[in-house]
């Protein structure tokens, strides 16, 4: 991580292939699925670019996952003002085969229900519950009020419950 940080490219290249399973990861909880190879990449240059500035006072993993919540966050919003004149994309809702395992159903359905959140309500959730920050953090880390956080925070639980419900209506 210091040889990456000092500009070593072998080392920077290590560290990002190291982080892309992880980076990705989170990224696909907090965007749209078409999204998530552009969005990771932009993460990824957004962390090693960032690496000088990390201090060594907490977890790298925690900060690593700050830099990608953030970079994620401002290419999203670039996406959504480019996006205000382009008409709305109609998006495929691909069922999984029969014989994929339960946990992977689950997660995919997961996945689409997080999907259909509005990005504030998605964000929020995924602060919460994937990264386990406090509702303050959360307030904190997407500069809204607490009680803005935590409105979101239930509204978007409260939508999520019921696609789950739906999505699991659908599939009996």
């Amino acid at each position: 991580m210091e040889a990456a940080a000092r500009g070593d490219r072998a080392a920077a290249q290590e560290l990002a292939l190291e982080l892309l399973p992880r980076v990705r990861n989170l990224v696909r909880y907090l965007t749209r699925s078409s999204d998530i190879d552009d969005v990771t990449q932009e993460a990824l240059v957004t962390v090693l670019h960032s690496l000088p500035s990390y201090r060594p006072t907490g977890s790298f993993q925690a900060w690593v996952d700050r830099v990608v919540v953030r970079a994620t966050f401002a290419q999203l919003r670039r996406q959504r003002r480019r996006a205000r004149h382009e008409s709305p994309q109609v998006e495929e809702d691909v069922a999984a085969p029969h014989d994929v395992a339960g946990a992977y159903a689950t997660r995919t359905r997961i996945a689409a229900a997080l999907d259909a959140l509005p990005v504030e309500q998605r964000f929020t959730v995924v602060l919460h519950h994937v990264l386990g920050m406090s509702a303050a953090e959360v307030a904190e880390e997407m500069d809204v009020p607490l009680e803005t956080a935590r409105s979101r925070l239930r509204l978007g639980m409260q939508h999520l419950r019921r696609q789950m419900d739906a999505k699991e209506g659908d599939s009996r």
